[in-house]
């Protein structure tokens, strides 16, 4: 029970930070910039890891690698101790899993985006933070646009994507089923 709380608790914090260095760098790559105060959040929130790695890992091709391999190491290091916690230490798995841990937050990270998007354009389409969700979420929707083009005037691009990423998550947590 102890340790159900302990893994509970760990993961959930591990998701939070892993999924905020993962929109830090996501929102590098597609050059998008949020409202002053949320990434004034977000970078002070990840500073404390990804600059220190910065210094070793210097931004190739224009991307903050540093923040990706931050989220790695965090994903990593939640594994490491909830292994520990079991009492399971079995080395082997830890890459595996915690490279499936972080495909899990990036899944679910995007679905967040995606949720959002839909309510701000239901509800508030020209809210402050609305370009930048939009410009976050265009890179994984334009494909499915070009299977699923609008119908009256309706997206209904967000279904196809959020179905492939349930089915993402799916696969993802089965594997990791198998593996534990």
């Amino acid at each position: 029970m102890l340790s159900s709380i302990l893994n509970l608790i760990i993961d959930t914090v591990a998701t939070i930070v892993a999924g905020l260095m993962l929109f830090r760098f996501w929102m590098q790559a597609v050059r998008v910039r949020p409202p002053f105060s949320l990434g004034q959040l977000i970078f002070r929130l990840t500073d404390w890891l990804v600059l220190p790695l910065r210094r070793a890992l210097p931004g190739l091709g224009g991307q903050d690698w540093a923040s990706l391999i931050g989220a790695c190491l965090i994903t990593l290091a939640a594994l490491a101790i909830q292994l520990g916690i079991r009492s399971a230490f079995a080395v082997e798995p830890w890459l595996l899993l915690s490279l499936l841990s972080l495909v899990h937050t990036i899944a679910y990270s995007f679905i967040g985006l995606i949720i959002l998007e839909v309510i701000l354009s239901w509800v508030n389409p020209y809210a402050p933070i609305a370009p930048t969700v939009r410009a976050l979420t265009d890179p994984l929707l334009k494909p499915f646009r070009r299977i699923l083009p609008s119908i009256s005037g309706i997206d209904l691009s967000p279904i196809l994507a959020f179905l492939a990423l349930r089915i993402l998550v799916f696969v993802v947590e089965n594997l990791v089923y198998a593996i534990y």
